[in-house]
């Protein structure tokens, strides 16, 4: 139902977005001629424009049970062979990108593995912000780099074209390196409370290798991140499209976002049809790998818990990158952002301009510090609305797996598209766009949670003591899984700002001259050889927002359990007054102390 949902949306693009489909596909086949009535009428009657959007959606799903996708509206050309190729090379990308991200999260997570599999836990320092700077560059500016100065400047690898494994590595690299960083983060949240399991303590005691006990602590917690394993998959495959733009790489993101700015709505359909058939089986393979990988655990109850109380993290790094910040943003509002100087075009670092300028001579300071206010505000309001969004749905498991596994498959600029057709061009566009799906990996890592609190021992003896569900829910399952969450969500607080900044770029929100950060950054990338401070800096504020959000999430940690303090022990000749009892429906209710009679003493 929801597939046929959204494929029947995109199938009413062009006309939800008020503009008129033959005329984009003209624009798309040669902007050259002149759209005269004449050739737009000839468009419209070689496409069937006329018959209406039901029809032509009727015709293509009748094709498509015969193998048939129809053909390009653009090219001519068929489509299902070309969607076919480019999911190919999709998922051969993604799996480059898998391999560069697992190897990021395992050098992320190095330290805590060794110092858990030999019982010092006690000397991890909080830290992260190598990790924080790395998960908060987006994947274009890397990419960028990794061309300018590996591909072409070096020459150790081809930076352009998709022809064999050489011209793998660098776009493996710009899009596993983010995510591994990404991945990193939240198997290194869970790692501690694996290694103080019993099980944990128990090998250490019996002598096993610590490489065995790292292996096992790893084989704990990979289960809670399956579920945002699957939508990084989907996300490599579909959401990759500035590095494919950037290599030059015939993929499937590419393919779509093409199709979708001129409204082929065939190949649209057909490769968005694709990236949702991704989505549900890279799905269902994370729920079976996880069932396989704890399955008797979570059917007998006997799980523990991987979220215990600890201490909070020093505030030291969170105020001093805090601090930077605002003195960046303060320092740069009094300055104009739009103030042109064409005498003073890419100048470098001075006095008069800190941070140099930028092709049109506009202070670049001044468009960090005037671009925060909106981009920063709005990615924290989108931050929070998911956040809220993910925990909700993700405690109802059965309604949000389907929505979260057909979401996933939504490239944000498709989304973009979908709901500046129906709501129109506006400020709030982008936004709304990526609060569409910046909620779905979180309500997946709130279910894995959940399902894995749920089958804890402590939660089978507190039910047993005839807990209800509420009670469950407010004092055991909410606070072991709203502070991981939490930690996710200000993760993904940079990428968040990156997005709607990247939407606005597209012409689906704010516009230049506006300051917003993802627009300095696409603006200044053509000139980053001839000045690289036009893009180092702004990707510096990015990098510094990243380290702020990870730190800040460390002190995020469960509440600490209240424990009663231990009795003294009874002098010889006191009467010991049994523990009192609970109620089995009331388990905060206590029941009438019955007292111990002399036989009984005796």
């Amino acid at each position: 139902m929801l597939v046929a949902a959204l494929v029947c949306g995109i199938g009413l693009l062009p006309w939800l977005s008020r503009t008129d489909p033959a005329l984009t596909v003209l624009r798309a086949r040669s902007a050259d001629r002149d759209p005269t009535p004449e050739t737009l009428r000839a468009i419209r009657d070689q496409l069937g424009l006329d018959d209406g959007p039901l029809m032509l959606l009727g015709r293509w799903l009748g094709g498509l049970l015969h193998g048939d996708a129809g053909t390009s509206w653009v090219s001519g050309s068929q489509v299902l062979p070309g969607v076919v190729q480019a999911l190919g090379v999709s998922l051969l990308l993604m799996a480059g990108a898998l391999v560069v991200a697992a190897g990021t999260a395992a050098a992320v997570c190095a330290r805590t593995l060794r110092l858990g599999a030999r019982g010092r836990l006690g000397e991890r320092r909080p830290g992260g912000t190598g990790t924080a700077v790395l998960a908060a560059l987006p994947e274009f500016l890397v990419a960028s780099v990794l061309a300018s100065v590996i591909g072409v400047q070096l020459g150790w690898l081809p930076a352009l074209g998709w022809y064999g494994p050489q011209w793998m590595v660098l776009p493996s690299l710009a899009i596993g390196l983010p995510a591994g960083a990404v991945l990193g983060r939240m198997l290194d949240d869970l790692l501690p409370g694996a290694f103080e399991e019993p099980w944990a303590m128990a090998a250490a005691a019996r002598g096993v290798p610590p490489k065995s006990v790292a292996r096992q602590a790893v084989r704990r917690c990979v289960p809670g991140l399956l579920p945002n394993l699957a939508l990084f998959v989907v996300g490599l495959t579909g959401g990759s499209v500035a590095v494919e733009q950037i290599f030059d790489i015939p993929g499937l993101g590419r393919l779509t976002l093409h199709a979708a700015l001129s409204q082929d709505l065939p190949a649209l359909q057909t490769g968005t049809l694709a990236l949702v058939l991704l989505a549900a089986t890279a799905g269902v393979l994370a729920r079976l790998a996880a069932r396989l990988l704890i399955g008797p655990a979570l059917r007998d109850g006997a799980l523990q818990s991987l979220h215990r109380p600890r201490p909070p993290a020093p505030r030291t790094l969170p105020l001093l990158y805090g601090g930077l910040l605002a003195a960046v943003i303060g320092f740069g509002l009094p300055r104009d952002a739009l103030a042109l100087d064409t005498l003073a075009r890419l100048q470098a670092p001075s006095p008069e301009h800190p941070f140099g300028t930028d092709a049109l001579g506009r202070d670049v300071l001044a468009r960090i510090s005037h671009g925060a206010l909106t981009t920063l505000g709005t990615a924290l309001a989108v931050s929070a609305a998911a956040l809220v969004a993910g925990l909700l749905l993700g405690l109802l498991p059965r309604l949000s797996g389907p929505l979260v596994d057909t979401l996933s498959a939504v490239p944000p600029v498709l989304a973009g598209l979908l709901v500046t057709g129906i709501m129109g061009s506006g400020p709030w566009t982008p936004a709304s766009a990526v609060a569409v799906v910046a909620w779905s990996p979180l309500a997946a890592h709130t279910s894995s949670l959940l399902r894995q609190e749920r089958a804890t021992t402590h939660l089978t003896a507190t039910r047993a003591l005839g807990a209800g569900r509420w009670y469950l829910l407010v004092h055991e399952l909410l606070p072991a899984v709203l502070p991981p969450v939490a930690r996710h969500a200000l993760l993904r607080l940079p990428g968040i700002a990156l997005s709607l900044a990247a939407l606005g770029f597209l012409g689906l929100g704010a516009q230049p001259p506006s300051p917003d950060w993802g627009l300095l950054l696409a603006e200044n990338q053509p000139y980053a050889e001839r000045a690289p401070w036009a893009v180092l800096f702004p990707a510096a504020v990015l990098a510094l927002l990243g380290a702020l959000a990870v730190t800040a999430a460390g002190g995020l940690r469960p509440p600490r359990r209240r424990t009663r303090p231990a009795r003294p022990a009874p002098s010889p000749g006191e009467r010991v007054m049994p523990a009192p009892l609970r109620r089995p429906d009331r388990p905060d209710a206590l029941l009438t102390s019955v007292s111990a009679s002399p036989t009984e003493e005796r």
